[in-house]
């Protein structure tokens, strides 16, 4: 097999890789050598590959996808020039997020229900499809679906008032539902296979803490639910940074009683945990029918922040273009 390009290396151009070991890799999900770059040796420990072999396999993977373990600070600018922005529909939101959606990092929706967030990541769904000329990606979306909030009429909607066609933006879409948190977190896990097979260029997870939030219930929970939560994110942000791709959480919120428990402010579910993981976090809030209030609240590079968007038939757009 010719194994030239390292973006298209399969397992079995690494050295030392056997049949057995590539089935007990596959059964953890590690089905090509970005991802296996990425692995750590207690993973390859839970499919039964000893610690030696373990730590010879990753570093050979590791040589391949990272040439380079220290590099200067110039290199590290040209590196992240290979970072690209994904159109979020309305400029003006692209603006205040400096450009858009930006790959190798994770952005996350929260707000309350009804207030526009997936509505927000449909319309990314049909964006990424766009030529990069356009502000699209020009990729696949994984969509990872724990609310049955995926609606195909929809996305076809969206793609048909976008200039795309409806029926061929549905086939550059995978749709995986979770049923449950481990579920959800064995998607993800095995998705490296997926994101070859379909380029793709986005990954949505709508919503990210749902399953987490109704299965682990009270205080004593709380410690293996973010431990979870932690290693979800983290893979999540692995993948965005190993295939160069755009990932999108949306997330809920829980109500927080000021001292006279008169009135109420909310805030988003997860805590640090999904705080720290999240490149970008914005809080989307009802202003009107049609018009949400879209506030900038955590980024490590762009100031605090708010736009107006309006949902139209194309997804969400500026307001001048639909009914504020």
């Amino acid at each position: 097999m010719e194994c030239a390009k390292v973006n298209h290396l399969g397992l079995e151009c690494l050295e030392g890789i056997t049949p057995s070991l590539l089935n007990a890799l596959s059964e953890i999900g590690i089905n090509t050598i970005e991802a296996l770059a990425f692995s750590t040796v207690k993973e390859l420990e839970t499919a039964g590959i000893s610690d030696d072999k373990a730590k010879l396999l990753i570093q050979r993977a590791r040589q391949l996808v990272i040439p380079k373990t220290f590099i200067t600070a110039k290199e590290l600018m040209e590196l992240r020039r290979n970072i690209k922005f994904l159109t979020t529909g309305a400029k003006a939101l692209d603006k205040l997020i400096g450009g858009g959606y930006e790959t190798q990092s994770i952005t996350e929706f929260f707000g309350q229900y009804g207030s526009g967030k997936s509505q927000s990541v449909l319309t990314a769904c049909i964006t990424a499809q766009m030529p990069l000329e356009e502000g699209g990606l020009d990729g696949g979306v994984l969509f990872i679906d724990t609310e049955e909030t995926f609606s195909p009429k929809r996305v076809m909607q969206i793609a048909e008032t976008r200039g795309l066609d409806p029926a061929k933006a549905l086939d550059r879409i995978v749709v995986a539902e979770a049923y449950n948190v481990e579920h959800q977190m064995f998607l993800v896990d095995r998705a490296d296979k997926i994101i070859k097979e379909n380029d793709v260029k986005l990954i949505v997870v709508d919503s990210l803490t749902a399953h987490f939030r109704s299965e682990f219930l009270g205080r004593e929970t709380l410690a293996e639910r973010q431990q979870k939560l932690n290693k979800h994110m983290h893979k999540l942000l692995k993948l965005a940074r190993v295939f160069n791709l755009a990932v999108i959480v949306t997330n809920q919120v829980y109500s927080k009683p000021d001292q006279s428990y008169v009135s109420f402010e909310w805030d988003a579910v997860g805590g640090n945990i999904v705080g720290h993981t999240s490149t970008l976090r914005l809080r989307i809030r009802k202003a009107s029918a049609n018009k949400r209030i879209v506030t900038l609240v955590d980024s490590s590079w762009l100031p605090f922040g708010e736009c107006a968007i309006c949902i139209t038939e194309k997804g969400i757009a500026d307001v001048a273009d639909g009914e504020a």
